[in-house]
């Protein structure tokens, strides 16, 4: 029997966690751009403080080099479903709002907790073209 996609049962929507976008372009993790960081070490640290809270994954360049290093937060089904979108956030360059980051996340994210006040400093505005080539 041959089963259409579309009819498939599909997992709840509130199980669908945020995912997390590390920018690992031309310039985001690049120590010749933004030296004194340990880079290679941010994913899996930010991996590790968010457990099964969300989905970590590293992309080429997002295009918002001036930003470095770049990472964007997409809500939960959840979250989008409570009005969430996705942020972004630039010059993520400490473990410090990497915590914070970590903290946020994990009491619910975009759409479902309000953000540290200090991540307004990293929060950043991206073109239309730019955020459609995360959200896909």
């Amino acid at each position: 029997m041959i089963t259409n996609p579309s009819r498939r049962p599909r997992p709840a929507a509130a199980s669908a966690p945020c995912r997390v976008t590390v920018c690992r372009g031309c310039c985001c993790g690049d120590p010749r751009k933004v030296p004194g960081v340990d880079h290679a070490g941010q994913i899996p640290r930010l991996r590790k403080a968010l457990g099964d809270a969300a989905q970590v994954r590293a992309s080429e360049c997002l295009d918002v080099c001036d930003q470095a290093n770049v990472v964007v937060v997409q809500p939960s089904a959840a979250g989008r479903a409570a009005g969430g979108r996705p942020v972004w956030l630039g010059l993520v360059n400490d473990d410090d709002v990497l915590a914070d980051i970590a903290d946020w996340i994990r009491a619910g994210g975009p759409g479902l907790a309000e953000p540290p006040g200090v991540l307004d400093l990293y929060t950043f505005t991206v073109s239309r073209r730019v955020g459609k080539g995360v959200e896909e």
